[in-house]
């Protein structure tokens, strides 16, 4: 249940954290040991106008780039009509289409909801939006160019669809890494969010939304059910401002744009909509939690029940068509991608070989997909048998679980540590994929002695191929814990789709540049 939000001017209480807005400041007084009353002493409340404004900035780029996309399909055109070219009429009948195809793809745009705010800087969902919405454009105009026989449509198709595409999907990107440049440094942006429900389930919630305030969430203040209450009580951090008769009037007073309601006995269905009603008032959003931890939304579709919505969560899937594409996309991707780097492959065999003494190549066992062994192969970045001495550098070890990860290994060459920084070391596993051994993207491919070490839930990682980058690699690589590795690989394993697959190795050259993480 979601209402609107409106502009209004209540005040915004207490501190969020460090790094946030600080001009926050409130008294209150306590009734029976319950907060009933709130004093504003400073501080506005946060303006949510920054919503309208990079709406309007996604609204111009996307129109620049549709623009720019479909001039370049125009020129093709004159390009081929050469040397006879258009006349002045012609260029008009082929003006047309250009113009019928900018209009279509815009209102489709607006119409698939690529503009809404719900959408902004959150998962994959803003980008499957432009997608889906250019996909239903160029299939109506598919349809015209069949029905009116319009055969020059096939150039202003093939060139405008995939610059189309590319260039949409990277202008979102770009703006959608400049608003959580300044969610993170608490400039715009920021949904002020209040609590509500048992103290344990609003404290995961606080660790989890203050935790990531690029994420957009920043809570400020919790309402618990009556019971044990004592003035100045904090949850995670954050003031208790009242109990479950105090949300609308604490919303209100600490200007939050939405009330998260996490389970609790005392919360029942009558206590929700009787919130909602009274949060309507206020323009503010109500949320519902639900604790289903690591799963993506597509796998969550509402099923309706007489009384009550049922939240229908789909079983994994680990083969049929989805991973035939998966397939399909790791073969046609690598073999060429092997071909724009053969010459940086050729350079990095000739440095190996000059510098260090032995093979070129290190061959390592690890295990695939349903448990199989194969040899990985990469670039040697260590001396001959650095193998043999793991056992005596155990102690020096910084790696949680049973991975070893020294920043400062010994036993990596000169040569080796620049190809490590940047994962070049990594380039010919280009080859396992290739022969099927391994993915593009995927979970991490793990040596034998890990996976004896495994639990139930991290041999879910082995149900599809390991891959050449992943979820761990565009989040932190080495840097990560051993628990939030797995859980990764395990996240990917249970919700893999294509696209999630082309945004990963979109961001994984960024990873790979910044070179955080890798050693």
């Amino acid at each position: 249940m979601t209402t609107h939000s409106v502009d209004g001017e209540p005040p915004l209480l207490f501190p969020v954290r460090d790094g946030f807005s600080a001009n926050h400041g409130a008294s209150r007084t306590a009734e029976d040991g319950n907060v009933r009353s709130l004093r504003v002493v400073s501080a506005p409340r946060a303006r949510t106008g920054w919503q309208t404004g990079y709406r309007t900035r996604l609204r111009l780029t996307d129109s620049a780039v549709i623009g720019t996309t479909l001039a370049a399909a125009y020129g093709v055109q004159l390009a081929l009509a050469a040397p006879t070219g258009w006349s002045t009429t012609e260029l008009m009948m082929h003006t047309g289409p250009a113009l019928l195809l900018a209009i279509v793809w815009l209102a489709a745009l607006n119409t698939n909801r690529a503009y809404d705010v719900r959408f902004f800087g959150r998962g994959m969902s803003e980008y499957q939006r432009v997608l889906d919405a250019t996909w239903k454009s160029f299939s109506l105009i598919v349809l015209l160019a069949w029905v009116t026989a319009y055969a020059e449509a096939r150039t202003l198709l093939l060139v405008a669809a995939p610059l189309g595409m590319v260039g949409l999907v990277a202008s979102r990107y770009a703006w959608r890494q400049h608003l959580l440049r300044q969610r993170r440094r608490g400039e715009g942006g920021l949904t002020i969010v209040l609590a509500v429900g048992g103290r344990e389930q609003a404290a995961r919630l606080i660790r989890l939304l203050n935790g990531a305030p690029e994420q957009e969430f920043v809570v400020v203040g919790a309402c618990v059910p009556t019971g044990g209450m004592h003035p100045g009580e904090r949850v995670s951090g954050v003031p208790v401002l009242g109990d479950l008769d105090d949300v609308g009037q604490t919303a209100h007073a600490v200007g939050a744009g939405a009330v998260a309601v996490c389970s609790s006995h005392e919360v029942t269905a009558d206590v929700v909509r009787r919130l909602g009603w009274e949060l309507e008032r206020h323009g503010v959003d109500l949320m519902l939690t639900a604790e289903l931890a690591d799963v993506a939304v597509p796998r969550i579709t509402v099923s309706p029940a007489p009384g009550m919505s049922l939240l229908h969560v789909d079983t994994p899937r680990f083969e049929g068509p989805k991973f035939s594409v998966k397939q399909v996309m790791d073969w046609g991707l690598t073999a060429l991608l092997t071909m724009l780097v053969a010459p940086v492959l050729l350079a990095i065999t000739l440095a190996v070989a000059l510098t260090s003494r032995g093979p070129v190549f290190y061959l390592s066992h690890r295990v695939g997909r349903g448990g199989r062994l194969f040899p990985m192969v990469k670039f040697r970045t260590m001396y001959v048998g650095a193998d043999r001495d793991v056992v005596a550098l155990a102690a020096t070890n910084e790696a949680a679980g049973p991975l070893f990860k020294m920043r400062a290994d010994p036993r990596v060459t000169r040569v080796g540590r620049v190809l490590r920084r940047y994962s070049l070391d990594e380039l010919p596993q280009l080859f396992n994929v290739l022969c099927g051994h391994m993915s593009l993207v995927g979970p991490r491919p793990p040596l034998p002695h890990e996976v004896a070490a495994y639990e139930e839930r991290m041999r879910r990682r082995l149900l599809v191929k390991p891959g050449m980058t992943g979820l761990w690699q565009v989040t932190g690589r080495s840097d990560l814990s051993w628990e939030e590795s797995v859980r990764l690989d395990v996240y990917y394993a249970e919700n893999w789709t294509p696209f999630l697959d082309l945004l990963i190795l979109a961001q994984t050259a960024r990873a790979v540049v910044s070179g955080r993480g890798a050693y």
